[in-house]
């Protein structure tokens, strides 16, 4: 299928063979050939922010205690190597900050980013402070940058105040949230596979639909054949060369 693979989203980075939300594995899918990358950021203080999807490290570090009890002199030391999932292959990896995956980004001047703002930082600083430090620095970027959440005020809050690309992450595919859709006007449309039907294009709209977590080509391909943009997957790599071999 044309074009195949410049509509693949590295979910994660390249979280299938690395550690996810790791700048380690956000180079690694762009090295392997994507040009769309997504990750998830938190804010663990005003106005600064880093990569990651949980508001804890339990998960990616083996690190007890939530994300917004951790002293910052204490982030340094924390390897998100995930240990339970990948063992030791990864020790030591550093959490990645916001502007330094972004300043690092602009070495790759083809590719894109979904930085999707997570609703706990929402919950626990509030909307508006997280937004009025986040948008700045994201427009900083802007042509490389797409601003997403499953936050539908966020996402009102940054088109009423800056002019980046946003995309609305739906919990449910219903007449509802299309009818919400129209309202936000939003650039992309984001959705679980698992959530629609496979046989019926989803709702046309202003927007480009992405759809994840797909690691299967053959459906892959299946829904670019029922109109959807871009594909986002853990599994980049696979999905890259099944593009190689389709294109």
């Amino acid at each position: 299928m044309h074009d195949f693979s410049s509509r693949l989203v590295a979910h994660r980075g390249y979280m299938e063979m690395y550690p996810e939300n790791s700048w380690r594995g956000i180079q690694a899918a762009l090295d392997t050939g994507a040009n769309w990358v997504e990750f998830d950021i938190q804010m663990y203080k005003p106005g600064q922010f880093i990569l990651l999807h949980d508001a804890d490290f339990q998960r990616t570090a083996n690190y007890p205690g939530a994300l917004f009890d951790i002293p910052e002199a204490q982030l340094q030391g924390i390897s998100i190597h995930e240990p339970e999932r990948l063992g030791e292959t990864f020790n030591p990896e550093p959490i990645c900050f916001l502007e330094e995956a972004l300043t690092r980004l602009v070495r790759y001047p083809s590719a894109r980013a979904m930085v999707e703002v997570k609703e706990e930082s929402l919950t626990h600083w509030g909307l508006k402070p997280v937004m009025q430090a986040l948008l700045p620095i994201l427009t900083g970027f802007k042509t490389q940058c797409i601003l997403i959440s499953f936050s539908i005020d966020a996402l009102e809050y940054a088109k009423n105040h800056c002019d980046i690309d946003i995309g609305w992450v739906l919990r449910n595919y219903d007449q509802p949230s299309v009818t919400q859709a129209f309202g936000l006007n939003p650039q992309y449309l984001i959705c679980n596979h698992t959530k629609l039907s496979q046989d019926k294009m989803p709702a046309s709209g202003p927007w480009r639909w992405m759809l994840y977590d797909i690691t299967d080509p053959d459906l892959a391909v299946h829904w670019m054949h029922q109109g959807i943009d871009l594909i986002e997957t853990r599994d980049i790599g696979k999905l890259v060369v099944h593009a190689s071999i389709t294109d």
